[in-house]
């Protein structure tokens, strides 16, 4: 049997090739999709320094890209600072190429709408929401407060005597995330004491020192100190029950506070990010979605999965924007 190859060079750019196989008389033709776009070297961009919750993501969704052979060379890179407009900055250079993205996150709009940044969510090119995460309360162990309505009591009494404590600023989606509840439950919002830090890690620390009374953080920063006893979580802003060890943390809705505090991580293109590019993106993102280890991953940071394409994402964006002006203004925040 004899095999005879031909090999064409299509176009002066030479995108694809032609191959024509003969096999004892019969022809196959195989004609590659030219069109198709391939990632090259390429950022992941973090708005935040290493080891939070936003660069854990990150570096696992390198991590499945590399591993299904789907993005090989995308290496995450930590741009904190600037209430997130250095890494806007950075993925501003790289304007219409897909090779440079950047996480999407809620508290983008937040800086956007308290006018922190010169830059709108909605000029870049949404390309998926992956997962919801949640903000939980805590106090110390030996805190007076047995249940968030024994707390909500005090702030509704004198909402300035406790120091409150988040990360990473003022007016930020875990800022948001506690006042949003409360200011359902009743609380003047506006007159509440709350200190920035620079990461949970830290406010954490400064809680058990006795610096703050309560702590609004995201549910992977609480799981140790949670299961050592060394803290108490009265509520979490989830639509249902945590599993362990959360399981016995009553949700704001349990509670009779009937909301849902939304903070979705996604991925984010560069402005101009051609469609072709998106489309490749979007299949990448749902093929590692889909896998056992990402959704093992979510479960052990009790990250719930929700996956949007980009259209759905937009949608979905609009809608949080407006909750959070709402709270933001509320919090006295939003310059008039």
């Amino acid at each position: 049997m004899r095999l005879n190859i031909r090999a064409l060079r299509l176009g002066n750019a030479g995108i694809g090739m032609l191959c024509a196989f003969v096999v004892a008389g019969t022809t196959y033709a195989k004609e590659p999709d030219a069109g198709k776009w391939k990632p090259e070297k390429g950022e992941f961009i973090v708005p935040a320094g290493p080891g939070g919750a936003l660069d854990t993501a990150a570096r696992m969704i390198t991590h499945l890209l590399q591993k299904e052979n789907l993005y090989p060379n995308l290496v995450v890179v930590n741009n904190p600072g600037g209430n997130m407009a250095i890494a806007l900055n950075a993925l501003d250079k790289h304007k219409g190429n897909g090779n440079y993205v950047m996480t999407s996150v809620s508290s983008l709009m937040n800086q956007e709408i308290l006018g922190k940044i010169n830059h709108k969510l909605s000029d870049y090119t949404e390309i998926a929401t992956l997962f919801d995460e949640y903000v939980a309360v805590a106090v110390k162990a030996d805190s007076p407060y047995k249940n968030i309505h024994d707390l909500i009591a005090k702030f509704k009494a004198s909402p300035d005597t406790l120091n409150v404590g988040v990360a990473t600023s003022i007016g930020n989606h875990i800022h948001v995330g506690i006042a949003s509840p409360l200011k359902t439950a009743g609380v003047d919002i506006s007159k509440m004491t709350v200190v920035p830090y620079k990461s949970s890690s830290e406010s954490m620390t400064a809680l058990q020192g006795g610096h703050l009374d309560v702590v609004a953080a995201t549910t992977p920063n609480l799981i140790g100190l949670i299961k050592s006893g060394a803290i108490r979580v009265l509520a979490i802003g989830a639509p249902e029950r945590l599993s362990a060890p959360f399981e016995n943390v009553p949700t704001w809705i349990e509670e009779g506070i009937d909301v849902v505090p939304s903070s979705a991580q996604g991925v984010l293109g560069p402005r101009d990010m051609p469609k072709e590019q998106v489309d490749v993106w979007v299949d990448m993102l749902a093929t590692i979605a889909a896998t056992s280890q990402w959704k093992e991953f979510l479960a052990k940071n009790h990250w719930r999965e929700h996956y949007l394409d980009p259209e759905q994402t937009r949608e979905y964006r609009a809608r949080e924007y407006k909750q959070i002006e709402t709270v933001l203004n509320d919090l006295g925040l939003v310059k008039k």
